[in-house]
């Protein structure tokens, strides 16, 4: 039985090598003592391995002999690791120090949350930050066409989003994941979906737990940086794989979690986007037509998925769809006690 309050950092590695010695750095140097670190590597040919090896004394590290993707890796980090709560972390971020503390503290007003999210600020591929600090995310959150963003993203940082609140789901570059959670909404034994393989699956985990009940609180204590290589106006730049598992993804999304109501209310913004991204592989990105050949050759699992979500569900349907919106929503959350909030104060020294 994991310990209270034990976190488990779960790390997946790909081709990291840029980022993995500082990013384990400023995990290690968390000033919290309930925590252990697994990493995955999957099967990296850049150096990663040689970077991972000065950690091993002070890290769980696995390496799998092909590279199964962020979902599939992630899932078995989480296998593997024993803590109450599962922080999946992105190689190319960095934690303040105080990091860890500031989400397990917030996530103590209610035990409904599932997910704990912090402000996550844009940094350069090279660690060095920015002349004008920017916000990378502050939670996720989705449009009437079923897209999802990140709240705030690229935002000049001018001292906004300074109140704890419930937002719809986390980026799992650095999201704090609740074991009863973990365990209450997996589908088929699995909390990421592996039919993801990579990008979309923390939208997806998002939107399953909110249908589940469990809700996601973001928390301004809790500060950290991250380099962003996807972003919605640089997909030219991106390789085709990654571009064919964005499609594939977002129709995989909708397929396993999509109510009538949140449809019927939202059908022509959802129909004007499918047309839009079905035309653009039609015209110019031939390689992620393949997305289309995936779903159709694996419909019926991915519906079996969708009925046990179905089955599954808490809340009701105006619930659901009142997230959806062109403007990020956010709801009020309690204020912590002042016992938690004098135990933070003390994390950060």
């Amino acid at each position: 039985m994991p310990v209270k309050d034990s976190v488990s950092v779960t790390l997946v590695t790909y081709n990291s090598g840029r980022f993995i010695k500082r990013c384990l750095e400023s995990v290690l140097e968390q000033k919290y003592a309930n925590m252990e670190v697994v990493v995955i590597d999957n099967a990296s040919t850049d150096g990663t391995v040689d970077l991972l090896e000065p950690f091993a004394d002070r890290c769980r590290i696995y390496y799998n002999d092909s590279n199964l993707g962020f979902a599939a890796a992630q899932n078995q980090a989480i296998e593997l690791a024993k803590g109450e709560w599962i922080l999946t972390l992105n190689p190319d971020v960095l934690l303040q120090t105080n990091f860890i503390q500031a989400l397990v503290d917030a996530a103590r007003v209610d035990a409904k949350v599932g997910t704990v999210c912090g402000k996550l600020l844009s940094i350069r591929a090279s660690f060095d930050l920015p002349e004008k600090q920017l916000v990378d995310s502050t939670g996720i959150f989705f449009t009437p066409m079923l897209r999802h963003l990140d709240r705030g993203s690229q935002e000049v940082d001018n001292g906004h989003y300074l109140s704890t609140e419930y937002v719809f789901g986390a980026t799992a570059a650095a999201a704090l994941y609740r074991r009863t959670m973990i365990e209450d909404i997996a589908i088929m034994g699995e909390f990421f979906d592996p039919d993801f393989f990579v990008y979309r699956e923390d939208a997806d985990v998002a939107w399953r737990a909110q249908l589940m009940g469990w809700r996601c609180l973001y928390t301004p204590q809790a500060r950290g940086y991250h380099v962003r290589a996807v972003l919605p106006g640089n997909r030219r730049a991106l390789p085709p794989e990654i571009n064919m598992h964005s499609v594939k993804n977002r129709f995989l999304m909708r397929m396993k979690n999509i109510t009538w109501d949140l449809y019927r209310r939202n059908w022509f913004s959802i129909t004007s986007r499918d047309l839009v991204v079905v035309g653009a592989c039609l015209v110019r990105e031939w390689s992620s037509l393949k997305a289309f050949w995936y779903l159709a050759s694996n419909w019926r699992r991915v519906l079996e998925k969708r009925r046990e979500i179905m089955k599954r569900r808490r809340v009701s349907e105006a619930y659901i769809s009142g997230w959806f919106r062109y403007q990020p929503v956010s709801h009020p959350a309690p204020k912590p006690s002042a016992r938690s909030a004098a135990r933070a104060r003390s994390a950060r020294g």
